[in-house]
């Protein structure tokens, strides 16, 4: 159980452990006159077994009697930490020595108070309300902050592997195609310095002509996947469009791109992942949708953000198996749009069923 807020609507609810019922009824008259604009709800228990069952309910402060024949408030402090209980603990004696109000307080004890006192309990019961009040926002405010804390740690290490599988993708693009081809440039070109033949000569040159226009193309679309021209060059939509072309076409898909909105002059980083975004669920759509169209809407929102819809129409998927199933291509893709749209600081959402097409909304 924990302190409740305390507003001034509500009345302060009391937890009186006293033995003496006279002392608990002197109490609420004190608090009554010295603050009668406040309403006061005193409840009493006088042992530690009636003390636990009041726990259960919702309590602002708990007044303790320091001179009880079968309780202490040392027990009670007990049994609020054991139960992990926040309620503040007030003392109240006829008297007490120094040492013994400083061993309560060092025990748990919020304040002590003698009996002759009481008129000013109204002020000791608010001070340890709103010193209650404070802890409560600064426990807050700490959470909030570990866990923004523990998500910058994860988006940061996501960043890194973002990183890492980003540069291994383009090792192997380099060295698998890229590497592969130019190295059969170069033996076309020695076999034709070599040959006698100038049929066979102009034969070997023509291919590695070809292979090297290949090669051309092969580092346009590499440098398309990292960052399209056109995205600096003329703005998003004409980089979506080209993507369109690149990808879905050869693949013989009819696409459409719709824009709502103005787009702004000056494009920010997420413009270069919607494009990524788009790039990725064309790639997903061409290689397991079975599709026949897709479509993306652009829809440019204030302070910069940018809307992303692309739906397909092909066959769809069962989302819940894809997503945590085992490292297939597909969710390693659906993955991949997940992390790059998080690291961006947007969301991303998945509509699908299987056999009715697939919806991927993306807010950066």
């Amino acid at each position: 159980m924990s302190s409740r807020a305390v507003q001034d609507s509500q009345p302060i609810r009391l937890l009186c452990v006293e033995d003496n019922p006279d002392d608990v009824e002197l109490m609420g008259l004190a608090l009554e006159r010295a603050d009668p604009s406040r309403r006061y709800e005193l409840h009493r228990v006088d042992n530690a077994s009636s003390f636990v069952a009041a726990l259960e309910g919702d309590w602002d402060v708990i007044l303790c009697d320091f001179n009880l024949p079968r309780f202490s408030p040392y027990a009670a402090l007990q049994i609020l930490v054991t139960r992990r209980c926040t309620v503040p603990l007030i003392v109240l004696t006829r008297a007490i020595g120094e040492e013994a109000a400083v061993h309560v307080l060092r025990c748990g004890a919020k304040d002590y108070l003698t009996k002759d006192k009481l008129g000013t309990l109204p002020q000791i019961i608010g001070r340890v309300l709103e010193e209650r009040r404070r802890a409560q926002e600064k426990e807050r405010v700490d959470a909030e902050l570990q866990a923004a804390y523990a998500r910058l740690k994860e988006l940061s290490a996501r960043f890194v592997l973002a990183q890492e599988r980003e540069r291994s993708h383009i090792s192997r693009e380099l060295h698998d195609q890229l590497g592969q081809t130019l190295t059969a440039v170069v033996i076309h070109l020695h076999a034709a310095k070599r040959t006698p033949e100038p049929g066979v000569a102009n034969k070997h040159s023509e291919t590695a002509a070809e292979l090297a226009n290949g090669a051309l193309q092969q580092l346009k679309t590499l440098s398309f996947s990292l960052r399209p021209a056109q995205l600096d060059l003329l703005g998003l939509v004409p980089a979506v469009q080209s993507a369109m072309q690149r990808i879905a076409e050869p693949a013989g898909l009819r696409w459409e791109v719709t824009t709502r909105g103005q787009e702004p002059k000056v494009l920010e980083e997420n413009a270069a992942v919607a494009v990524r975004l788009v790039q990725e669920a064309l790639t997903n759509t061409v290689r397991h949708a079975k599709a026949s169209r897709v479509r993306v809407r652009l829809r440019f929102l204030p302070r910069g953000r940018i809307s992303v819809l692309m739906v397909d129409d092909g066959i769809g998927f069962d989302k819940a198996a894809v997503l945590n199933g085992h490292q297939s291509e597909r969710n390693i893709g659906l993955y991949g749009m997940i992390e790059r749209t998080e690291l961006a600081g947007g969301r991303l959402h998945i509509r699908t069923r299987e056999g009715s097409g697939v919806a991927i909304r993306a807010v950066l």
